[in-house]
């Protein structure tokens, strides 16, 4: 057993678990935090990635002790005051899901994708960014563009609040 604590959408958690313990499955199973999908458990399919320390990461092929000491963002966690985060809005307003069983884990890629590239992504970078996470509905085209429309809309607040 091992004795872990750490930071989850701003809150702090302390649980004693099995030292086999994926993460995935202390979100879901431990904190009720069911947004974070469990598709693959092989880090293929994306559909359980959230945010480790502000970079995104798979969930289901880490320890819940290796994120101990930790800050950890999930789906949940993500809208502020509740506003939906801009990617959120923008897959909402682009028809960026259809199922919904990927979008958590593509909104988490998409955040982290745009956080690393402030200046503004192409449609190329984005799906060459977006090769880990699966979605079987859209064929990505409106992901895609929620990606783009979301990138565009945060460059314009930073360039505000600048």
């Amino acid at each position: 057993m091992a004795e872990i604590s750490m930071t989850v959408n701003g809150r702090k958690v302390t649980a004693t678990v099995e030292d086999r313990t994926l993460l995935v499955h202390f979100l879901r199973e431990h904190l009720g935090l069911t947004g974070t999908h469990v598709g693959c458990d092989t880090s293929q399919c994306g559909a359980c990635v959230v945010h480790l320390d502000g970079k995104a990461v798979k969930s289901c092929t880490m320890l819940a002790a290796q994120a101990s000491g930790s800050e950890v963002l999930t789906i949940e966690g993500l809208a502020q005051d509740g506003e939906l985060h801009p990617v959120q809005a923008a897959f909402k307003e682009y028809h960026g899901l259809q199922c919904g069983f990927c979008t958590p884990g593509m909104i988490m890629a998409a955040v982290d994708i745009i956080n690393r590239h402030p200046n503004g992504l192409d449609e190329k970078t984005v799906r060459e960014e977006l090769e880990g996470n699966i979605c079987r509905c859209t064929g990505y085209h409106n992901i895609v563009k929620a990606i783009l429309a979301a990138s565009e809309a945060m460059r314009g607040r930073a360039a505000e609040a600048a």
